[in-house]
């Protein structure tokens, strides 16, 4: 029994360690010279205490290019939609856990193990800044479409494009989709939202697999 607790004690260490040093050490490890006058496009990292997402500012151009939403019976077009907000997740936590009182065990193993993966896009009003828990960031129109580049093929394509999931959403406000990859406890929703940040041009910490770890890089970076 003392040696099976020595060895958790050492794997928590492990993973301790392993979390601070992911967020200390920068990723890219020198940051990119920026161009006078950059910053006409600003998005948003949301977080709470597990995840984080990313609102994009919504325009024609932004609609156009994710016109299956729409498609879906999202409100896009509405006078009030200022942001389309993407996540990417493990597919059981997502779908079975919309609040804190619903959280089950089965979906909490698949987070911890191996898990097929989803994308969730909501519609969104105005969003407050400054909050504790929104951190905005200017990028140029070169990395936004970049960034829009990385939300479009994080969505599994079937025969008609997108593959929405059949009442699937929290609202009328938003649709989970069928994404690439799979999600787990190293790479998992975080650690998607720093990767895409980084295609954004925004530098993040080697590993954030928490909201807190990734808000630090993003300060101590940015």
């Amino acid at each position: 029994m003392r040696r099976v607790l020595r060895y958790l004690v050492m794997l928590l260490g492990a993973v301790v360690f392993a979390a601070a040093l992911g967020t200390l050490v920068p990723r890219p490890l020198w940051p990119a010279a920026r161009a006078e006058g950059e910053g006409t496009r600003h998005i948003l990292v949301l977080r709470n205490p597990i995840h984080t997402d990313i609102a994009i500012p919504v325009d024609d151009d932004v609609r156009r290019r994710f016109a299956f939403l729409a498609d879906a019976g999202l409100p896009t077009d509405a006078a009030e939609a200022r942001y389309l907000i993407f996540g990417w997740g493990g597919r059981a936590f997502y779908l079975e856990t919309p609040t804190w009182s619903q959280l089950k065990a089965m979906p909490v193993l698949k987070a911890l193990t191996l898990d097929a993966a989803v994308m969730h896009v909501d519609v969104a009003g105005a969003i407050l800044e400054p909050h504790p828990d929104v951190a905005g960031f200017d990028i140029d129109e070169e990395h936004f479409s970049a960034l829009l580049d990385y939300m479009a093929a994080g969505f599994r394509q079937g025969p008609g494009g997108p593959v929405p999931i059949e009442n699937a959403g929290y609202s009328t406000y938003d649709r989970f989709y069928e994404a690439n990859g799979h999600f787990n406890a190293l790479v998992g929703c975080n650690t998607w939202t720093a990767a895409a940040l980084r295609t954004a041009g925004i530098r993040t910490g080697l590993w954030n697999p928490l909201p807190v770890s990734l808000g630090w890089s993003l300060s101590l970076y940015n």
